[in-house]
């Protein structure tokens, strides 16, 4: 195969192109315009959720939530070790702790057994991270939210469609966040979106993504701070048209996963995703590989580089991050799952996009020797 085969190829295979050009025609392209209250309501709907309030990405949809739930300085907020920065950066701007629990092995998702270690007086929050297909066991959170009266902020943007336990992902926090950028199963290019059940946190998570403008009296007097972190009705209109096709691509991206998992089931030196666990079926977001070794990993991703197949590396723990050590954060912290799939963890071509032939070529590839 002589073409590149890039690690995300996005699907616009519905009506993108005739909801942009309504969008056009009849001028509603900023962040006034009809498609972005249908996207709202109908993801929201499709969440299991009251409320959507659709933003400019999912990092913006973090710092949103944070805010809106009242976290700030004095306050930890218990989390993964192994995650993008995102939650954590919003917590730390918030002026608030993160406080870091390390990953099971065999799933990537925060081990809930080391939440209730790291409870104090000053925790405010758990703040859960769904990873790359599986979901986070939720009822031991949810238990320990209720046990020590915790809010529950709940980032689901990996997750459009997955359950646990019959429940959709992102129906779960006191607050949830979902990402719609160009990997994402739904994708408005950039984009996110809270969802929650309470109309007074929706209505405050409305006024901070638009620079924090008071319902009344005169505009442009602000009596607190936001972010314009609004979203476009053209963004909004290729959600809508992504949603429309969210089955579709959820048992695609299942199809993906499970033929990369037939083509590999005999590579050696590596760990591949978990299936499913005891409350959940590996939806395969993107289809990850564990090297044995730091060395076989970087070999292995030159290797498919050599043959234009695109991957990218794990997240990098939080506390080894150097913006957060910089500040003295997590100081002698040591998190060895984290740290290991860190290192030695990637991910293949996985988009929507990907054809079968491609599949098949990045196995070829991986399984010569």
């Amino acid at each position: 195969m002589k073409k590149a085969i890039p690690v995300n190829t996005p699907l616009l295979s519905g009506n993108e192109l005739k909801y942009l050009t309504e969008c056009i025609e009849t001028g509603w392209i900023s962040s006034e315009g009809p498609f972005i209250r249908r996207f709202e309501e109908q993801f929201a709907a499709y969440t299991d959720r009251e409320h959507g309030i659709a933003v400019s990405n999912g990092s913006a949809a973090l710092d949103i939530a944070v805010k809106a739930l009242g976290i700030g300085a004095g306050d930890e907020v218990i989390m993964p070790a192994f995650t993008i920065i995102s939650p954590a950066q919003s917590v730390v701007t918030a002026g608030a702790k993160p406080v870091l629990v390390d990953c099971e092995a065999d799933t990537w998702n925060m081990d809930v057994q080391q939440i209730e270690a790291k409870i104090t007086g000053r925790t405010k929050a758990v703040l859960v991270v769904h990873i790359y297909g599986l979901p986070v066991d939720m009822d031991p959170v949810l238990e320990l939210c209720r046990k020590y009266s915790l809010l529950l902020i709940e980032d689901a943007a990996e997750m459009h469609g997955q359950m646990y336990k019959g429940r959709k992902c992102g129906s779960f926090g006191d607050i949830s966040i979902f990402s719609f950028y160009p990997n994402k199963l739904i994708t408005t290019g950039e984009g996110g979106m809270i969802v929650c059940n309470d109309e007074q946190l929706a209505e405050r998570c409305k006024k901070l993504r638009n620079l924090a403008f008071e319902p009344k009296g005169r505009r442009f007097v602000h009596e607190e701070i936001g972010w314009n972190y609004r979203m476009t009705n053209l963004q909004a209109a290729v959600g809508l048209a992504q949603l429309e096709k969210i089955d579709d691509h959820l048992q695609r991206k299942i199809e993906i996963g499970k033929r990369y998992r037939d083509l590999l089931q005999n590579l050696t030196g590596f760990q591949l995703p978990a299936a499913k666990t005891d409350f959940a079926e590996n939806c395969y977001w993107v289809f990850a590989l564990v090297a044995e070794t730091e060395q076989l990993q970087e070999e292995t991703v030159r290797k498919l580089t050599e043959n234009q197949i695109g991957t990218r590396p794990f997240f990098w723990c939080m506390h080894e991050q150097p913006v957060f050590q910089k500040m003295g954060l997590f100081q002698g912290e040591s998190y060895p799952n984290a740290e290991k799939i860190a290192r030695n963890g990637f991910y293949l071509p996985s988009g929507l996009g990907l054809a079968n032939e491609e599949i098949e070529y990045v196995a070829q590839i991986l399984l010569e020797k």
